[in-house]
C-alpha cells in the first residue's frame, strides 16, 4: 500500500470508529475527516469543498424543502385523511399505512415521509386502544423500502446516480431504480404487512413515548365561510371525517348564541363558528379537509399580510401576563399584534364562553396563531411562558394543487431528461417560496444540515480513495475471497457486505465507500458495472437490524417503546427476503 492509501484507509477507519462508537454527531466526524485528508494532503485543497457542491448534495437537501411543500399545501393529509381509519384491525391498518408510506417515500425523502405519517400512526393506534409500538416499526420499515423506488426516494440513490454520472459518463434517471426497487419493496411491503408485523416482540407491557399521548387538547373555534359546500348539512354528518382527524365536536355557535349537546342536528349556515376539541395538528388538519376558517374577523387581513407565513405558538399564561384577567379582545391581540387565538386549554374544563371573550386565567394553555417573523416579539409582549416548539406549521390547503402540479411536473420533466434532474427541483423550490407554498422564512429550516455536511465531507474522502487505487485495493481482496465463484454469486457477496455496513453505519456513508468498489469489482470482472451499482443500492438502503443503521429506525426508537435488540426479530428476514427478491431482479433487469 501506499503513504496516501495508508493514509485515507486511517481515516476511514477513524470516521467508520466514531461513528460506531456514537459519542461525536456524523457531520462533525465526517468534517473533521475531510480537514484531516487536507492536512495531510491526501485531498488536494482544491477540491476540498467540492463536495458540498455535488449534485447529491444538492438534491437531497431539495427534496426535503419539496417535501416540506408538500405537507405544508396539505397535498400528503389529502391522501391520508382519505385512506387511515381507526377502526379497521391492526393488520390491514399495517397493510394501509405502509402502501402509504411506500408510495410517498418513493417520491420525498423517506425520513420526512415518516416523520409525517408517524403522528398519524400513533393517533390512530391511540383511538385504536392498541400500543403504537405494533405499528410503528412495520411503517418505518415500509417508508425505507419504498425509498428504493425512484432517484430522489433516498440519499443511497442519489449518490449511486451521480457516482455513475462521474465514472461512466451518464447517470442513472428518476425511475432507472424502479424495476429492482419497485420489486424489493413490493415483496417486503407484502412481509412486513402479513408476517413481519407479528414478529416484533409483545408491546403490552412496554411504555412508549410520550409523543402524542402527552399532547395537550385545546377547546378551539373554526368558522364555516360563506360559500361552503358543507352549508346545509347537519352538524352530525361532519362527526366521521372530525372523529378520522381525531377531533370531537362539542357545540355550535350563531349569532353569538352557544348550543351545546344539542347542535348535532342543526343544519349548517354561513359563518356559523363550530365549537371543537383537538390537539394542534389535528386542529389544523380538520380544518383544511372541510375548508373552515379561523374565527376573526380580521383573520383575511393576517393572512394576506403575513408575508414570511404563520406559524402555530403554544403558552401558558401566568399571573403576571398582559393577557390574565383579560379577554384577547380586550388586549387587542388582534389588531395590536395581528394574532388570533385559535385554542384554549383549562384543565381539562370546557368554556362555554367565545373564546375571544373568555376571560384567561392563570394557567391557561394558549394556542395563537401569529406571523412566523412575530412569533418571539408576541411571547414577549404577552409576557407568557412559551411551551417547547411542535413545529406545527398553517397547512395552505388551498394551494394543495399547484403544489402537486409543479412537483409532478419537474419529476416529468427531469424523467424525459428535459431539465436536469437539480435543477428541475431547485425551480420546484423557487416556485414554492413565491407562491408561498413554503414561507421564505422557513426554507432553510427545512434542510437537514448535518446530512449536508455528512455528504459534503465524505463525498471528497471518497473521491480521494479511489484517486489513490484505494477502491481497487479493497475490490481486489474482496474478488481474492470469492474467486472462482460465479460474478451473480460475488454480486450477492457484496450486497451482504454493503448491507452489513450499513446496518452500523450511516447508509450514506456506506454508499459513498462501497459504490466505487462496485464499479472497480464490476470492470476486474469484465461485466457491466450497473447491476453491481443497483446492488449497492438496495444493500445500502437495507438498514434494518438496529435503531441506528438508518434514521428512520432511530425516530421510533422512543414513540414505539423499543430496545435495541427488537428491531433484528422483523429485520433480519426482512433483509434475507430484500436479498433473495433483489438478486435475481437485478440480474433479469440489469444482466451482467
Amino acid at each position: 500500500m501506499t503513504t496516501d492509501q495508508i493514509i485515507l484507509f486511517t481515516l476511514f477507519g477513524a470516521v467508520f470508529g466514531m461513528l460506531l462508537w456514537g459519542r461525536f454527531r456524523y457531520d462533525l466526524v465526517a468534517f473533521s475527516a475531510l480537514l484531516c485528508g487536507v492536512v495531510l494532503g491526501v485531498v488536494p485543497t482544491k477540491d476540498a469543498f467540492s463536495g458540498f457542491g455535488h449534485p447529491a448534495t444538492i438534491i437531497v437537501a431539495l427534496v426535503l424543502v419539496v417535501s416540506a411543500g408538500l405537507v405544508r399545501s396539505g397535498a400528503v393529509y389529502l391522501i391520508t385523511r382519505t385512506l387511515v381509519d381507526a377502526s379497521r384491525n391492526l393488520g390491514a391498518h399495517i397493510a394501509i399505512m405502509g402502501a402509504i408510506g411506500g408510495v410517498l417515500s418513493a417520491f420525498m425523502n423517506n425520513v420526512a415521509a415518516l416523520a409525517l405519517l408517524m403522528p398519524v400512526d400513533i393517533q390512530t393506534a391511540r383511538k385504536a386502544g392498541r400500543n403504537p409500538g405494533l405499528s410503528l416499526m412495520p411503517l418505518s420499515f415500509a417508508t425505507i423500502l419504498g425509498g428504493m423506488a425512484t432517484l430522489i426516494g433516498t440519499p443511497p440513490n442519489i449518490i449511486i446516480a451521480s457516482i455513475r454520472e462521474e465514472t461512466l459518463g451518464e447517470p442513472f434517471k428518476m425511475f432507472d431504480f424502479a424495476p429492482v426497487g419497485a420489486v424489493t419493496a413490493i415483496a417486503g411491503l407484502l412481509f412486513v404487512a402479513f408476517i413481519g408485523w407479528r414478529l416484533i416482540p409483545a408491546q403490552d407491557g412496554k411504555q412508549a413515548g410520550a409523543t402524542l399521548e402527552s399532547y395537550t387538547y385545546y377547546l378551539a373555534e373554526l368558522t364555516v365561510p360563506d360559500g361552503s359546500k358543507h352549508i346545509g348539512k347537519r352538524v352530525s354528518e361532519l362527526y366521521e371525517i372530525a372523529e378520522k382527524n381525531d377531533v370531537a365536536i362539542l357545540g355550535l355557535i350563531r349569532a353569538g348564541k352557544n348550543q351545546y349537546g344539542t347542535a348535532k342536528n342543526s343544519v349548517l349556515q354561513g359563518q356559523d363558528t363550530l365549537v371543537m376539541q383537538a390537539a394542534p395538528e389535528a386542529l389544523d388538519e380538520f380544518r383544511a379537509a372541510l375548508n373552515l376558517d379561523f374565527t376573526d374577523n380580521k383573520r383575511e387581513e393576517f393572512l394576506s399580510g403575513a408575508s414570511e407565513g404563520l406559524t402555530v405558538i403554544e403558552v401558558v399564561a401566568t399571573e403576571n401576563s398582559r393577557i390574565t384577567g383579560k379577554t384577547a379582545e380586550s388586549i387587542g391581540l388582534a389588531w395590536r399584534k395581528r394574532t388570533v387565538l385559535m385554542g384554549l386549554s383549562r384543565k381539562g374544563k370546557t368554556v362555554k364562553s367565545r373564546m375571544r371573550k373568555t376571560l384567561i386565567e392563570a394557567g391557561d394553555i394558549l394556542l395563537l396563531l401569529a406571523p412566523q417573523d412575530a412569533a418571539n416579539d408576541v411571547i414577549e409582549w404577552l409576557d407568557c411562558l412559551p411551551l417547547a416548539d411542535r413545529g406545527v406549521a398553517v397547512t395552505a390547503n388551498s394551494k394543495v394543487w399547484l403544489a402537486i402540479g409543479l412537483f409532478a411536473g419537474a419529476v416529468a420533466l427531469a424523467s424525459f431528461g428535459i431539465v436536469y434532474l437539480p435543477i428541475a427541483l431547485g425551480l420546484v423550490v423557487v416556485a414554492y417560496v413565491l407562491t408561498k407554498i413554503v414561507p421564505l422564512s422557513e426554507l432553510y429550516t427545512h434542510i437537514e444540515w448535518p446530512v449536508v455536511v455528512l455528504l459534503g465531507s465524505m463525498i471528497p474522502l471518497g473521491a480521494a480513495l479511489e484517486t489513490s487505487g484505494g477502491t481497487e485495493l479493497i475490490s481486489g481482496a474482496l474478488l481474492d475471497l470469492t474467486r472462482g465463484l460465479a460474478p451473480w454469486m460475488i454480486l450477492t457477496v457484496l450486497m451482504i457486505v454493503t448491507m452489513t455496513l450499513s446496518d452500523v453505519l450511516n447508509n450514506t456513508a456506506t454508499t459513498i465507500v462501497a459504490a466505487p468498489i462496485a464499479i472497480q469489482m464490476a470492470q476486474s470482472l469484465n461485466v457491466s458495472p450497473d447491476p453491481f451499482l443497483m446492488a449497492v443500492a438496495v444493500a445500502a438502503s437495507s438498514a434494518f437490524l438496529t435503531p441506528i443503521g438508518h434514521k428512520n429506525n432511530t425516530l421510533i426508537l422512543g414513540p414505539g417503546g423499543y430496545s435495541f435488540g427488537d428491531y433484528w426479530r422483523m429485520g433480519l428476514p426482512l433483509e434475507i427476503l430484500v436479498v433473495a427478491v433483489s438478486v435475481p431482479a437485478i440480474l433479469v433487469f440489469w444482466p451482467l
